[in-house]
């Protein structure tokens, strides 16, 4: 089956490459059945998807319900998600027009925690502050002053497979570990000592609050403006979840009145057409995105978590077993279910 790859990053195309070929196979890696294109899925650029039967999309591209609808038209068949999230996907739709749907549930959860505690340690240490001053040859320490992680209380959002090496990392700090989750996970507790409250409680006693969580109509916004006056002041709040999962113009409120001490976030909930493009030499109009950059005590990265060499090379292998799947007429293990 011809297989057409939206959004093709020049970072994770050699890793798509050296996927394509089948183990067991001894033909080169370089498939005539795979086409690899930059732009985004969209209502403009579906139309390149005639003549393909499987596509693969990114988590930048739009798989609307309109979008579907036109795959469909063209014989689209099958989408294969390069990524474990699928808010962008109508996964109703796409059951209806009978397009089936694949993710990467478990690329590497350990790329995605390490890189929340790396925001935690940037913030409060300030190393990006620290990195620019002494390449001033300022090497004061008045205005780097950072606290222990020790004996601090974290409260995490989503204790799935990301949420509970989350766990196990700050529990090695020696932290005092909340979780909430709509399904608790006992090891957790067991391990770590975790415990599992609910969202004021958490909110309310945490030093740390930490998101790991995916995308739905429960958790859209779930950190608004009422959520974060239940936290402690100065409280520190990182998202390597998802964007929308936090209301970034609250966020920016929280902040300015000091109610939030620190953010760190990895996703933007305005981040498609923004995040894995350069804009050095274009003007930035998303204001609020704009605002937050401005903060010293805001760290933001362009959801770079995922980017470890081994999160990449999983992505990129799962990928191709999903189409390998498909191809040999065989349902994949990653399709998508649709909940009723």
């Amino acid at each position: 089956m011809k297989t057409l790859f939206y959004s093709t990053k020049d970072f994770e195309q050699p890793y798509l490459m050296a996927a394509q070929k089948d183990p067991g196979a001894h033909e080169s890696p370089i498939s005539e059945n795979a086409v690899f294109i930059s732009e985004p899925l969209s209502v403009e650029t579906v139309e390149k998807a005639k003549g393909f039967q499987i596509i693969s999309i990114f988590t930048g591209d739009d798989a609307s319900s309109a979008v579907l609808e036109k795959l469909s038209i063209y014989g689209v068949k099958f989408i294969a998600i390069r990524a474990a999230g699928y808010d962008n996907v109508d996964l109703k739709n796409a059951h209806k027009l009978g397009i089936i749907i694949a993710n990467v549930p478990e690329y590497s959860p350990h790329a995605i925690a390490e890189h929340a505690v790396a925001l935690i340690l940037a913030l409060n240490r300030k190393i990006i502050i620290s990195d620019r001053q002494v390449h001033r040859h300022d090497f004061t320490v008045g205005n780097l002053i950072g606290f222990n992680l020790h004996r601090k209380t974290v409260g995490i959002i989503g204790t799935g497979r990301i949420g509970s090496i989350f766990a196990k990392i700050m529990y090695g700090f020696g932290c005092h570990l909340l979780g909430y989750d709509v399904r608790e996970n006992e090891t957790l507790s067991d391990k770590y000592g975790l415990k599992y409250v609910d969202l004021p409680t958490l909110c309310r006693e945490s030093d740390i609050i930490s998101l790991h969580t995916g995308l739905n109509a429960d958790t859209k916004y779930l950190v608004n403006k009422n959520r974060i006056d239940e936290m402690q002041h100065g409280v520190m709040l990182i998202n390597t979840g998802r964007g929308a999962c936090v209301n970034t113009a609250d966020v920016i409120a929280g902040l300015e009145n000091g109610k939030i001490g620190y953010y760190g976030a990895d996703v933007y909930e305005n981040e498609r057409g923004v995040y894995f493009y350069d804009h050095s030499l274009d003007e930035l109009k998303d204001e609020i995105l704009k605002k937050l950059l401005a903060m010293p005590n805001v760290l933001i990265t362009p959801h770079q978590a995922f980017a470890t060499k081994e999160a990449i090379t999983n992505i990129a292998n799962t990928t191709f077993e999903n189409i390998r799947s498909w191809g040999n007429k065989l349902p994949s293990k990653n399709e998508l279910q649709v909940l009723n």
